[in-house]
């Protein structure tokens, strides 16, 4: 599996962060260095999260990639 750049944390902050600015997505995702597409997949993937809920999904798939090695 691919390392990710970001923690969830960080991409709930960019998240949060694009979305409250009042950018425009493209010029936002610029200035984090991610690409427009990785926004809108972070977006339909942690939109509606806080930190806690990223955290305990971020465990769920964590276990359940342990059991499927198993």
């Amino acid at each position: 599996m691919k390392k990710t750049r970001h923690t969830t944390e960080q991409i709930i902050r960019i998240l949060r962060e694009i979305e409250g600015s009042g950018q425009r997505v493209e010029d936002a995702c610029r200035a984090h260095n991610i690409s427009t597409p990785t926004y809108f997949r972070w977006k339909a993937k942690y939109g509606g999260m806080d930190l806690k809920e990223a955290r305990r999904l971020r465990d769920l798939e964590r276990e359940n990639t342990e059991r499927r090695s198993s």
